[in-house]
């Protein structure tokens, strides 16, 4: 994590007293007991007022393709136009890597995309057309900014147990980060560790 709005909980319950000018009844674990009620009723707009900024590295292009498509974020991703990508580093499944013949077989492709994508370097290729080679596979580095309410709708989405693996452990370990700096935002969705997962309670 990057960054996250300061006293977030109490933020958001400054907020929603907004609605009802029942600033009087604000005091020690208050946003605790408001926060929840709102949940719980489905008054998620208030969660709005609160974001965190996360870096996310190590993961596929196929991993940030899915989540680009949540438009209620902002995204910084590391450039495939501008970065030399020569030598770039890989996400293999475990389904793949457990299978000494899949295995085989996609080492050997991300190793010729490797060799092709240098040798069209050499041969003046710009790295805006030589990217044209890079598998989803490619590792990248993303920032993504989103505010608590648009966090929840990602964990839940892409922490489901239907969720593709690597997005689904993505959202796990944001869900870990934020539940220590917003706990009574994120209680309700549970880390299910046996079955790497999200569950809401």
């Amino acid at each position: 994590m990057l960054s996250i709005t300061p006293n977030a909980e109490k933020l958001i319950e400054s907020a929603a007293r907004t609605s009802y000018k029942s600033f009087n009844k604000q005091g020690e674990g208050t946003e605790k007991v408001l926060i929840r009620k709102l949940i719980k009723l489905g008054h998620l707009s208030v969660l709005e007022h609160a974001y965190a900024t996360f870096r996310i590295s190590g993961v596929s292009r196929a991993l940030t393709h899915q989540l680009v498509r949540h438009r209620l974020c902002s995204y910084t991703q590391r450039s495939q136009r501008y970065v030399d990508e020569s030598g770039f580093g890989y996400v293999e499944p475990e389904s793949i890597k457990s299978n000494p013949e899949a295995h085989a077989l996609f080492t050997e492709l991300m190793n010729k995309a490797k060799r092709v994508y240098s040798k069209l370097e050499k041969l003046g290729v710009r790295r805006e057309d030589a990217r044209f080679v890079l598998p989803n596979a490619t590792e990248t580095e993303i920032v993504v900014t989103a505010n608590f309410r648009e966090w929840r709708h990602i964990i839940e989405l892409r922490g489901d147990p239907s969720a593709q693996w690597e997005i689904r452990e993505m959202a796990i370990e944001i869900l870990r980060i934020l539940k220590k700096y917003a706990p009574t935002v994120f209680e309700d969705l549970e880390i299910d560790e046996e079955n790497r997962a999200v569950r809401k309670r």
